[in-house]
């Protein structure tokens, strides 16, 4: 039974291009359930019945395993047994009855587009190679809404000036290019032409975005200076994933399809997608009126 499961999840990583952490956790999971069905003393595929997974499901609840958690669980089961199913190692496939969990999932934060200007505003209060580079990295998560480890990643050749275009890998190794709009391109443009070159320490690097020392820079160094941007403008709270958020979340109010934004975001299933469509009001608000100026 070890045997099916190597292959399934050699399948997982080369066909399929999963990411190492799914498959790691994948095999956690398939291999708790082979060592329940051992217990059982199911000892083939093909004799696993519905009784044995909704008894596995059980075992996991007695347990006291979270929802999402099992849901992983089951995810992990079904994609396996219809990989064998396929294979014809067996004949039928005993989760097919078997329901996935109910994750209640919290709706992604976001922040609006005036939070958003703002915060794009701030780099251009400073001067010096740093700030051009901050503020094309930060026009460029606005306009895509890539993750932060694509955007850390991303080289010299992956960006077109002239058809305002980005391609970027996810950890997955899939690929997207995305379009990247006028103002994304201008800050591009100036990064490139007036400060990546003074970032540069010795020799050259295919890398896009450098750090004061001329090395690629982390997501971890990403991070510390968008939260530096953020308690400017009093956002403390603001993560590299909330402007994410934000870039679907606008795209969705804005009346984009919902299989367009799963594009753009690299999302490989829509239903993870849907979730920006719970977003509880628009994300568009004016700066507050002062009282004592009327």
């Amino acid at each position: 039974m070890h045997e099916q499961i190597e292959q399934f999840l050699v399948s997982m990583a080369t066909d399929q291009m999963r990411s190492e952490h799914t498959c790691s956790a994948y095999r956690t999971d398939l291999e708790q359930l082979r060592l329940f069905l051992a217990a059982r003393e199911v000892a083939d595929w093909q004799a696993v019945t519905h009784d044995d997974i909704l008894a596995f499901m059980i075992s996991l609840r007695e347990r006291g395993y979270a929802m999402s958690t099992m849901a992983r669980r089951t995810a992990a089961m079904k994609s396996f047994f219809g990989f064998l199913l396929e294979q014809q190692i067996i004949k039928k496939d005993p989760t097919s009855h078997i329901d996935s969990p109910k994750v209640n999932r919290d709706r992604p934060k976001a922040i609006t587009q005036f939070d958003m200007d703002e915060l794009l505003e701030l780099p251009l209060r400073s001067s010096g190679p740093e700030s051009l580079r901050d503020k094309a990295m930060l026009e460029l998560l606005a306009a895509t809404g890539m993750r932060v480890s694509e955007l850390v990643t991303l080289e010299l050749a992956d960006i077109s000036l002239s058809a305002g275009t980005v391609r970027c890998r996810s950890k997955s190794g899939r690929e997207r290019v995305l379009p990247i709009g006028l103002t994304a391109t201008t800050a591009l443009e100036e990064y490139l032409d007036i400060a990546r070159n003074q970032l540069v320490r010795s020799g050259e690097t295919p890398i896009l975005f450098l750090n004061h020392r001329g090395k690629q820079l982390t997501r971890q160094g990403f991070w510390l200076i968008l939260k530096g941007y953020a308690d400017q403008i009093g956002l403390h709270d603001l993560t590299p994933h909330t402007l994410r958020h934000s870039f679907a979340a606008h795209l969705v109010y804005e009346g984009a399809d919902l299989r367009e934004v799963q594009e753009r975001l690299g999302h490989a299933s829509l239903s993870t997608t849907q979730i920006y469509t719970q977003m509880p009001e628009p994300l568009v608000r004016e700066p507050v009126a002062n009282d004592d100026a009327a």
